[in-house]
């Protein structure tokens, strides 16, 4: 793995910093900064942001640049290449669906840290052979939600998780109970929909309702 003083986060702490990472789709550039500070006077500091839009990039540079107290990280990183983008534009940490050797690679001679991801033993056991112990779960409920992580926890006790993918206010508690989940990543609590209305009071109150309601870890 990369070397832990060239991070400002690291990937404990990434999963560590609070009981939801929200999963962020911005699609007008405009959003980024109001968003970031609607989740952060929500309690949320730990932020993804999802490379699916063509502002993402730049809304990454710019909550990195204008809204403090905040971790800005990129997710769905597959590739090298993305990787040292998402790293010039100010990304702290990044998460990917998935992993790839060359991708796990990438991150340990880079400068921010990964959170792959695994749905599987065998994938879980690639990540680890390169030193990973912190893992993105994904798609968590397809892939059998509470059920496998609890199965994953006998051969892998040291191994911790945040499971993203069918994550709701329903079921986020039922995942933060297990002993290796850390937190949830979820896109309930910034709906695309209260975003396009800029609704940014009702987004501070879905995460503070996260925050809140999460059980104690």
């Amino acid at each position: 793995m990369a070397q832990t003083r060239k991070w400002k986060i690291s990937p404990e702490e990434v999963l560590a910093c609070g009981p939801v990472i929200p999963v962020m789709v911005i699609k007008k550039l405009g959003h980024a900064v109001p968003l970031a500070r609607a989740l952060l006077a929500g309690g949320i500091r730990v932020l993804e942001i999802t490379l699916r839009t063509e502002v993402a990039m730049d809304a990454i540079r710019v909550i990195s640049k204008e809204v403090s107290g905040v971790f800005v990280g990129a997710g769905t990183v597959t590739t090298p290449e993305m990787l040292r983008a998402v790293t010039e534009a100010g990304a702290v940490f990044a998460i990917s669906p998935g992993l790839t050797p060359d991708l796990l690679e990438a991150a340990n001679q880079g400068s921010i840290p990964l959170i792959p991801g695994v749905s599987s033993i065998s994938e879980l056991m690639i990540g680890m052979e390169k030193g990973y112990t912190r893992f993105k779960f994904f798609p968590a409920e397809a892939a059998g939600g509470v059920k496998m992580l609890k199965a994953i926890a006998g051969p892998f006790p040291q191994i911790i998780f945040c499971p993203t993918g069918g994550i709701s206010l329903d079921n986020y508690r039922s995942y933060l109970d297990l002993q290796n989940v850390a937190c949830v990543g979820g896109s309930w609590i910034v709906p695309g929909d209260v975003i396009a209305r800029e609704e940014w009071s009702r987004i501070t109150e879905l995460a503070r309702q996260a925050v809140t309601n999460a059980p104690e870890k």
